[in-house]
């Protein structure tokens, strides 16, 4: 064998980099709501899952080359009668070394009621009792994984806004940094874009499509891009508008939006508005968000 021999006990396996969120709770209390926004955070989300299949689950996931390394899974009352094996389970999962954390979903009786009687739903344990009956009994049910959970959210008083906000700050933490931001470069000849929460117009900086050395290139080409971010008044506008940006991306990050679609456009989609997309990623990124990058019109480009 070439090399130093690697001891299997001391190779990185799979699952260590694996992570599973349980969320679970009480009905009525936002665990709908909690798995969308785990989801847009790009949890693999499985609804109604027994807690005893969580294993084969992971083992599957971990031993198949699987891209899935964030699973969340929704445990209701419906699976009561496995809460007795949840102990072991998780046991199991932490001798896989996967990190294993539980959110537990709460609100209180009066507002659990109203909930309920909005929809018109009878509570999964009231089978034919009183509703209060059916939320005393899943309290109690529920009350040894309440006390083991890692993130407890009290939702009596939150709107569903306000629950995604707390999720994202106890998943990913606050501030900008929970916005994932997309740029795209358009040609407006080819229309305006209707799913940019910004549109930026960049028509004002010299077109590279006149300088004949210059026109078969694009804003990906380092000749372009100098051409374009050296003419009067791009860097001026680019600091400006990445100011602009940030403030909004901090007020998007209070308000439950966690996801900024800009879009910056110039005659043809080939040269000044890639050129600018590509330096407005470089300064975001710089601040420590998260950035894409994309061009609309380059497939138009031959």
């Amino acid at each position: 064998m070439n090399g130093a021999e690697v001891n299997e006990e001391e190779r990185p396996q799979p699952a260590d980099s694996f992570e599973v969120l349980l969320i679970t709770g009480m009905s009525g209390a936002g665990r709908s709501r909690a798995a969308d926004s785990v989801e847009d955070m790009g949890w693999y989300v499985v609804d109604n899952l027994p807690p005893n299949l969580l294993v084969p689950l992971v083992d599957m996931m971990t031993s198949s080359g699987s891209k899935v390394h964030k699973l969340a899974a929704v445990i209701d009352v419906r699976s009561r009668s496995y809460f007795d094996d949840l102990a072991q389970v998780l046991s199991h999962l932490d001798d896989l070394g996967v990190k294993c954390r539980i959110l537990f979903l709460d609100a209180a009786d009066d507002v659990l009621i109203q909930r309920y009687e909005s929809v018109r739903r009878p509570h999964p344990l009231q089978h034919g009792r009183r509703l209060i009956d059916g939320i005393e009994e899943e309290r109690a049910l529920l009350e040894n994984l309440k006390e083991r959970a890692d993130i407890v959210i009290d939702t009596s008083t939150l709107s569903i806004h306000q629950l995604s906000t707390k999720l994202y700050d106890a998943l990913l933490g606050k501030g900008p940094q929970t916005v994932a931001v997309h740029i795209f470069s358009f040609g407006f000849k080819y229309g305006i874009p209707l799913d940019a929460d910004f549109v930026a117009d960049v028509r004002f900086l010299p077109n590279p499509f006149w300088v004949p050395q210059l026109r078969e290139l694009t804003g990906n080409d380092k000749a372009v891009s100098d051409y374009v971010l050296s003419s009067d008044g791009a860097t001026k506008f680019l600091d400006s508008y990445t100011d602009a940006i940030l403030t909004a991306i901090a007020g998007y990050s209070r308000e439950d939006k966690h996801f900024v679609t800009i879009a910056i456009g110039c005659t043809g989609g080939q040269h000044r508005s890639v050129a600018m997309s590509r330096a407005l990623a470089k300064r975001l990124s710089a601040k420590g968000l998260n950035v894409t990058v994309s061009a609309r019109e380059l497939k138009k480009h031959h």
